[in-house]
């Protein structure tokens, strides 16, 4: 929420309402010259996503399964994920809500093309554990552990780091799709709504699947 001369606004923090959100915190805060440079790279990002994604054929979607927990057996649905076309392979099976316990067998038998986690001890286990190698996306490799920094690129906090994390997700999931340099989109992102962009060691870290 944001405050302003002893009034309280809501903010909606949905994905596609991040180009509405911040002009309506530049309106609040009086900076809406600033709020609408960012308003306009989260349509623009937005909406090139949602041009790409519509290419791809429905068969070709692959299901996601969003790993949480040192163990990888909470999830939740995400929008990003959603925005992305992909299926969240726990949709429909479980309550929408944030960290649903799940069990290695419901993984199992949703079989999921594509992990991605945001906790590194799962993402450096999984690979060798042999309990998961019943999971397509563990046999073929497609785990991806989710850039964290300042805060999640694809889920909680609701923050602008989604806009970059659809093109990360997007690069992972459809890489002939999403093929540009991402390590060059991250310093043009962070630059503009953090006024820093990261040197190459802090790519490194960021980018650092394992």
């Amino acid at each position: 929420c944001g405050v302003s001369a002893g009034r309280v606004a809501s903010i909606d923090g949905r994905l596609a309402a991040t180009p509405r959100a911040y002009r309506m915190i530049g309106d609040l805060l009086g900076l809406s010259g600033r709020a609408e440079e960012l308003a306009r790279y989260a349509e623009r990002a937005l909406a090139d996503v949602e041009t790409r994604v519509a290419r791809v054929p429905a068969g070709a979607r692959p299901g996601v399964y969003y790993a949480r927990a040192p163990r990888g057996l909470q999830t939740e649905i995400i929008e990003t994920i959603e925005a992305l076309g992909a299926r969240n392979v726990a949709d429909g099976t479980i309550e929408r809500g944030p960290l649903v316990p799940v069990t290695l067998d419901q993984v199992v038998g949703w079989d999921p093309d594509v992990i991605v986690t945001i906790d590194r001890e799962f993402a450096a286990a999984v690979r060798a554990d042999p309990a998961w190698q019943a999971v397509k996306a563990v046999r073929d490799g497609r785990i991806y552990k989710i850039p964290p920094v300042p805060w999640s690129w694809l889920d909680l906090p609701p923050s602008a780091n989604r806009l970059l994390g659809l093109r990360w997700l997007g690069r992972a999931l459809y890489p002939a799709l999403f093929p540009e340099d991402l390590r060059a989109e991250a310093r043009r992102f962070y630059a503009l709504f953090y006024h820093r962009a990261p040197d190459d060691a802090q790519l490194d870290a960021l980018l650092d699947s394992r």
